[in-house]
């Protein structure tokens, strides 16, 4: 029974949401209109003070004798009779003017508004009015006032207009407030139903995003490429996980078969020797399997950026060069390698000789008997290329975007696990390189573009 009256949590995010935008809303009109509210006085009292100003100015300048004359025209040209004016002596008699007598008390300031003593108003004995005194040169004291009646009445007026148009804005700014604050709190909400269906193990699910998304689209389509990529990098570990228990069963069966034959068949100490070099045959298999497996992850991490040093690729070549070339004649093919003078790369030079290592492995291993391999290093336009070719056909362009992933192997008459162009690849990742095949032919490059450093993001 309790729970019919319990709140619903995503009503209570919409009136969170609702509530806050539309006060945000209320407060930023209520501002806006104490402060046209604000400017609008100010902007008054300061013509009135400086038309005070000037009446001041201008009597002080004018004779003493002309004061009065010129006192009575000013007057007499107010036909709207909101003026006061008044010239008093030293002991405060009126001496010309509209103005019965001075205030009791004048405080400092520019001006202030007091009660007056209109003399030219019938029916009326006091008004109010900003005023100001200011003494004259000759020691008589001009009072200069205007009228407030029509000013306030105008300020009434705008303050009437701010209530007609506030009332409506406060009402627009709360519906607006509470229905971008329901827009936001299902926007919200789908994301979070979503995490929720990802938490569950449904990794194919994905926001929706508009032809013309907003900035929330934005963000949703950020989102789905992120799942994307986290759903293909699952998928590569599942399938990691399947090629390593594979390829680990298929040695360790091996191992077991041949330990478990040789030690029934064996009778003398040669026979346990051969059993034994054949197991640590095995050994080194699977280590190697390990081993490649662990560089592969270091990559990934890219924990080896800190390594990077200036890595001088013409010796780094020529060194695999020599490395290889007794091996390459060993079975009969004939190892060249072309260096041309190229500028200078940070990378790490163990993994960089790793790399161009596997690439001439794997050519040699896929060559044609009696072949020729060969390396060249060089410009390749605006880059620097390292390319190994043999003889032969090459990887198939329908097999390219396999090779490169781990423990697939084109040819299963050829010694390997399918972790050598695996490794090639993530060392042309981690220095920003990129590996490509020949259209025709057998040519396997890394490329690199001509800058000065190595990327310093994953």
């Amino acid at each position: 029974m309790s729970s019919i009256f319990r709140p619903d949590p995503r009503r209570r995010a919409t009136l969170r949401w609702g509530g806050a935008l539309a006060a945000m809303l209320v407060l930023q009109s209520i501002a806006l209109a104490a402060v046209f509210w604000v400017l609008a006085n100010g902007s008054h009292r300061r013509s009135i003070e400086h038309a005070l100003a000037d009446d001041c100015t201008f009597f002080a300048l004018t004779p003493g004798e002309e004061r009065p004359e010129e006192l009575r025209e000013k007057l007499t040209r107010d036909i709207h009779r909101d003026r006061f004016l008044g010239l008093f002596d030293a002991q405060g008699r009126l001496i010309a003017g509209n103005v019965g007598r001075l205030p009791p008390s004048v405080p400092p300031g520019a001006s202030f508004v007091a009660d007056v003593a209109p003399t030219e108003l019938p029916g009326k004995r006091s008004d109010q009015a900003r005023i100001t005194v200011c003494a004259m040169p000759d020691g008589t004291r001009l009072l200069a006032g205007v009228d407030l009646d029509d000013t306030e009445e105008a300020l009434r007026l705008v303050w009437r207009s701010l209530l007609l148009g506030l009332a409506p804005g406060l009402a627009m700014a709360l519906i607006f407030g509470l229905v971008a604050g329901r827009r936001a709190a299902r926007q919200v909400d789908t994301v979070r139903q979503l995490t929720e269906r990802i938490i569950a193990g449904d990794l194919g699910e994905r926001l929706p995003v508009a032809a013309r998304p907003d900035s929330f689209g934005l963000l949703c389509a950020d989102i789905n490429a992120m799942l994307d990529r986290l759903q293909q990098l699952v998928g590569e570990v599942r399938g990691v996980g399947d090629d390593i228990a594979h390829q680990i069963r298929t040695p360790l069966t091996r191992l077991r078969a041949r330990l478990d034959r040789g030690l029934r068949d064996a009778r003398t100490p040669g026979d346990f020797a051969a059993v034994s070099d054949s197991a640590l045959a095995d050994v080194d298999v699977l280590l190697g399997i390990v081993g490649a497996l662990l560089r592969l992850r270091e990559l990934g991490d890219h924990a080896r950026r800190s390594r990077f040093a200036p890595v001088e690729l013409a010796q780094l070549i020529d060194d695999a060069c020599d490395l290889y070339r007794p091996i390459a004649e060993d079975r009969g093919l004939t190892l060249t390698c072309a260096i041309a003078p190229v500028p200078v790369i940070e990378g790490d030079a163990s993994l960089l000789m790793e790399a161009v290592t596997n690439m001439i492995d794997n050519a040699i291993k896929y060559g044609p008997p009696r072949g020729v391999i060969r390396v060249s290093l060089g410009m390749a336009g605006e880059a620097i290329g390292v390319s190994v070719a043999d003889e032969g056909e090459g990887v198939p362009p329908a097999e390219r975007p396999l090779v490169t992933q781990r423990f697939y192997r084109a040819r299963s008459d050829v010694a390997g696990v399918g972790l050598g162009l695996s490794l090639v690849k993530a060392v042309a990742d981690l220095h920003g390189a990129q590996l490509r095949f020949a259209d025709q032919g057998s040519a396997v490059s890394l490329i690199w573009p001509l800058r000065t450093e190595a990327p310093r993001s994953a």
